[in-house]
């Protein structure tokens, strides 16, 4: 009985896994790592999706529904993350339209103390 149970989890995990993986070389174009398999499991379960509930009918719906919600969670991330770092003072410098702070002028006449060195 206890078998079984540990089984069917075990498979349902597995299952889950498969969409992840795909999803995850879609992205890099690549192979993945074990630990980016795991890691976007981890992200996919942070916005409500669990495999353990793994259900034959349901189930492309469901992850294909915790994919969407989790780029929806991403780009608001980063639009906050973004928002922040224009607010913050930090980030690019702006750009400078006169010649203060700008590199000394070449060729002034006269050579320079170190040329002979």
């Amino acid at each position: 009985m206890v078998k079984n149970a540990i089984l069917r989890t075990a498979l349902v995990s597995m299952i889950a896994i498969v969409p992840a993986i795909s999803f995850a070389q879609s992205i890099h174009n690549g192979p993945v790592t074990r630990a980016q398999v795991l890691q976007e499991l981890a992200d996919l379960e942070s916005v409500g999706y669990n495999p353990a509930m793994g259900n034959e009918v349901n189930y492309p719906e469901n992850v294909q529904a915790a994919m969407r919600r989790l780029e929806a969670k991403r780009a608001s991330e980063a639009r906050v993350a973004q928002q922040d770092l224009s607010q913050s003072g930090y980030g690019a410098q702006p750009v400078q339209t006169g010649d203060a702070g700008g590199p000394a002028a070449a060729g002034n006449g006269e050579p320079p103390a170190y040329l002979h060195h």
